[in-house]
């Protein structure tokens, strides 16, 4: 069949957006399987367990991921809707100063955008050299969560103030008195050009020219995309240390109301010789074809496995532990109704 015939073209823009919609949703699946994961850890390791023996799928874990991604979810979009008011509100301030006759304005938007980039730089340096104190600050609570923000914050407004730079340079008047972006017929000069071009000075009425607003190699793009690679791998991070002390708060949760949770008294073979306190062991009467020795109550089940349970007290001890219990016939398990009547 021939590639360009209407057969061979239908198929290949059904693979192109089959492509387009796979590729997103993967990579979103395996950021809420991620986070997921991150938070069901923390969750259940106050309890002692490590997630990995509990068995749980990735759906399980793609379906644990809201509770913890809630917040920065918000926060972002919040985030994201002031970001752009605040860009449509700059850009028409730097169109109105560079539109006037007056060089103020101009200059004084320059200068705005020179240190918003300082600035920026700044702040995201000042998270880069507390990263690498790490050794000494790893202790401190609030450093997996302060320092990506930071990082975060001064790339963005780095990014931000350069992307504004660029913006300004396009707004520029060329040596025949029309901006880069206006219909005098001739091309724009791109923002990287060399230092001294048309587009990167400002021609005020007397002839003279002003400095350009930002350094040429500093409105190169590929400098922005690096810089926000940094910014999106900042927020990575925070939202990871967000996914897991939503998991620690969760067990704590947990752990203050153990009574919410399933109650089971578990009947065994052999003496478990548990040493939680509060636990009830009894051992059952003798009689005819019973293999079930002992029976122990005030357990709650914390979670469920593929076949496994695992039990708690229904009261928190530093001293409780975990049980595991196999779903097998070596145990019997009975489930308690709520005590709440009808």
């Amino acid at each position: 069949m021939p590639e360009d015939s209407p057969s061979g073209m239908r198929f290949e823009r059904w693979v192109s957006l089959a492509g387009n919609v796979i590729a997103p949703a993967t990579a979103i699946s395996a950021l809420l399987f991620y986070f997921g994961y991150v938070s069901s850890r923390s969750q259940y390791e106050y309890f002692g367990l490590d997630v990995d023996t509990i068995g749980l799928t990735t759906q399980d874990f793609i379906m644990r991921s809201p509770q913890p991604l809630l917040v920065p979810l918000l926060v972002l979009a919040v985030l994201g809707a002031a970001a752009v008011l605040a860009q449509a509100s700059i850009r028409h301030r730097l169109a109105s100063a560079f539109a006037q006759p007056d060089p103020g304005p101009a200059s004084t938007a320059r200068r705005w955008i020179r240190r918003g980039t300082a600035g920026g730089l700044l702040v995201m340096a000042a998270g880069f050299v507390v990263l690498l104190l790490y050794p000494l600050l790893r202790d401190w609570p609030w450093f997996n969560l302060l320092t990506p923000l930071v990082i975060a914050l001064g790339g963005s407004i780095a990014a931000y103030s350069l992307s504004a730079a660029r913006y300004a340079a396009s707004l520029e008047p060329t040596a025949d008195g029309a901006t880069a972006t206006g219909s005098s017929g001739t091309d724009p000069e791109p923002a990287d050009a060399p230092a001294g071009s048309a587009s990167t000075q400002a021609a005020s009425p007397t002839g003279a020219t002003s400095p350009a607003p930002t350094s040429p190699v500093l409105l190169r793009p590929a400098v922005s995309v690096f810089i926000l690679v940094a910014v999106a791998a900042a927020v990575f991070w925070a939202t990871a240390t967000v996914a897991q002390w939503s998991g620690v708060g969760l067990a704590q949760s947990q752990a203050e109301r153990l009574d919410v949770l399933p109650s089971v008294i578990l009947d065994t073979k052999e003496r478990l010789f548990l040493t939680s306190p509060g636990l009830s062991e009894v051992s059952l009467p003798p009689s005819a074809g019973q293999t079930f020795h002992y029976r122990y109550r005030h357990l709650r089940l914390l979670i469920q496995g593929h076949d496994r349970m695992f039990l708690v007290p229904d009261k928190w001890s530093p001293s409780d532990s975990t049980l595991l219990v196999r779903l097998d016939p070596s145990v019997r398990m009975q489930f308690q109704f709520t005590n709440q009547p009808p």
